[in-house]
C-alpha cells in the first residue's frame, strides 16, 4: 500500500486519533521488527496525550513523558509504532460507538459495529492499517472486537500484563490484551509480554464445550459452533458439555456488573461529578447506576466472585481447555438501537464474565462466519497457562487453514 493509499484508507477506517505525530524510538531488529504497532488511547505513549474517548480527559491529560510497559516493551521488541487509535469513551461499553469521535469501522464486516471497548484498535488491524495493536479487556474489551472484525484476541490471565500507564476501569478485572490477524505476529507477541507460563497446559488438553452458554444462544449460532467443533476435531476430539455457570447466570452476570460498577465509580465517580462530564448514551447510564452501588453490595457480590473462582479452577483444573463462542452473535448492525446494542451487551456480558470472575485467560479465533460476518470460537484454559493456550490455539488455526 502506498503513502497516499495508506492515508485515504486510515481516514476511511476512522480508527486513528488525529494527533500530531510524534516519532517514537524503536529497535532496530528483533522479532517483532517490521511489525506496525497500533496503541488505545487509554495507554499512555511519550509525546502524546491519553485522551481516553472523553474530551474531558483528553483535555486533563497533558503531554505524557514516558510510555506504559507494554507499549515500551513491544517497541523494543522492533515494532513500529504508527499511532493511537480510539476506545469507547472511558473503555465502559462493548459496541465501539463513540459519541464524541465517531465509530471505527469493522474491516470484517462494514455494515456491522467494531465492538469495543477496544474498538479502534480492532479497525487498525482488521483494515490493514496495523498488524499489530494493544487494547484492554475489562468485561470483553478484546475479546469482542475480535469476534466482531475477523482477528485473533486474548484477555490474558488477570495480572498477567503490566497496566502501568494505563487508565483504570475496573482494576480487579482489567486486563491488557491484543490483537493481530497472523497467528505468528500475534503469538510472538505474547512470548514479549507474558513472560513464562507458571501452569502450562499439557500437550493434548482435555477439552471441554460449555454447554449451558450454548442454551442461551440461538439455534443457528449453535449449528455453526457445531460445525466448527467438527472441522477441528482432529486438535480437540470429541469435547465433554459441562456447566459453567455455579450458582447461576444470572447470579454471575449481577456479581460482574456490580463489581465492575462500584470499581469504575471509584476510579472515575470524583471527576466525573467535580467536571460534569458530558458522557455519551450507555455510558452515562452506567455510570449514573455504578454511584448507587454501596460497599455492601460489594462485599456480597465479592463473595459470589470467590465462591465462583472457586468453582471454575476446579473445572479446568491443570488440563482443561473449555470451548465456546467468543460473543452471542455476529456484531450488530450499526443501524440498530442503542436498546438494541444494550441488549445483545447484556446477553454477552453473561457469558464473557466466566473469565472476568475466574481471572483465567481466554482467547478468540476468527475460525467461525454467520451471516457473512465474522465470529469468534473461544478457548478459556487455566490461569498462567497464557503461551501454551496460544500455541495450542495456533494448532486449531492451522487445522482450519
Amino acid at each position: 500500500m502506498t503513502a497516499d493509499a495508506h492515508a485515504v484508507a486510515a481516514v476511511s477506517a476512522r480508527c486513528f486519533v488525529p494527533y500530531p505525530p510524534v516519532p517514537l524510538e524503536h529497535a532496530a531488529a528483533g522479532p517483532l521488527a517490521g511489525v506496525r504497532l497500533a496503541v488505545k488511547d487509554i495507554f499512555d505513549v511519550a509525546g502524546y496525550p491519553t485522551g481516553c474517548g472523553n474530551p474531558h480527559m483528553l483535555a486533563m491529560s497533558g503531554i505524557k513523558v514516558s510510555s506504559a510497559p507494554a507499549v515500551q516493551a513491544l517497541l523494543q521488541a522492533g515494532a513500529h509504532f504508527v499511532g493511537k487509535v480510539y476506545t469507547d469513551e472511558l473503555a465502559f461499553s462493548m459496541n465501539g460507538k463513540n459519541a464524541h469521535f465517531g465509530t471505527p469501522r469493522n474491516g470484517g464486516a462494514p455494515d456491522r459495529i467494531p465492538g469495543g471497548s477496544s474498538s479502534g484498535s480492532a479497525s487498525a488491524v482488521s483494515n490493514g492499517l496495523a498488524d499489530l495493536a494493544l487494547g484492554t479487556d475489562t468485561g470483553g474489551s478484546v475479546r469482542v472486537p475480535a469476534s466482531h472484525c475477523g482477528l485473533i484476541g486474548l484477555r490474558p490471565t488477570h495480572g498477567r500484563v503490566s497496566l502501568d500507564g494505563v487508565m483504570d476501569l475496573a482494576s480487579s478485572f482489567d486486563t491488557c490484551g491484543w490483537f493481530a490477524r497472523d497467528m505468528g505476529v500475534f503469538s510472538r507477541a505474547g512470548e514479549i509480554l507474558l513472560g513464562p507460563d507458571s501452569a502450562p497446559l499439557p500437550e493434548q488438553p482435555r477439552t471441554m464445550v460449555a454447554a449451558d452458554v450454548l442454551a442461551l444462544l440461538e439455534p443457528r449460532v449453535q449449528d455453526v459452533f457445531s460445525q466448527a467443533l467438527d472441522r477441528l476435531a482432529g486438535v480437540i476430539g470429541t469435547p465433554q458439555p459441562v456447566k459453567t455457570a455455579a450458582p447461576s447466570f444470572d447470579t454471575l452476570y449481577w456479581a460482574f456488573r456490580h463489581i465492575q460498577g462500584y470499581e469504575a465509580w471509584q476510579a472515575h465517580g470524583e471527576q466525573i461529578r467535580r467536571h460534569d462530564f458530558q458522557l455519551g448514551p450507555g455510558v452515562a447510564e452506567r455510570f449514573s447506576w455504578s454511584a448507587t452501588i454501596t460497599p455492601q453490595q460489594m462485599q456480597q457480590h465479592g463473595a459470589v466472585r470467590a465462591s465462583f473462582r472457586e468453582f471454575f479452577h476446579r473445572l479446568l483444573g491443570q488440563d482443561g481447555v473449555l470451548l465456546l463462542p467468543s460473543a452471542p452473535d455476529v456484531a450488530p448492525l450499526l443501524t440498530d438501537s442503542e436498546q438494541s446494542l444494550e441488549n445483545y451487551r447484556n446477553q454477552a456480558v453473561r457469558m464473557l464474565c466466566l473469565a472476568g470472575l475466574s481471572g483465567c485467560p481466554q482467547i478468540s479465533l476468527p475460525l467461525m462466519r454467520l451471516d457473512e460476518a465474522p465470529f469468534g470460537l473461544s478457548l478459556i484454559a487455566p490461569a498462567g497457562s497464557d503461551r501454551s493456550l496460544i500455541r495450542y490455539a495456533a494448532r486449531l488455526m492451522h487445522e482450519c487453514a
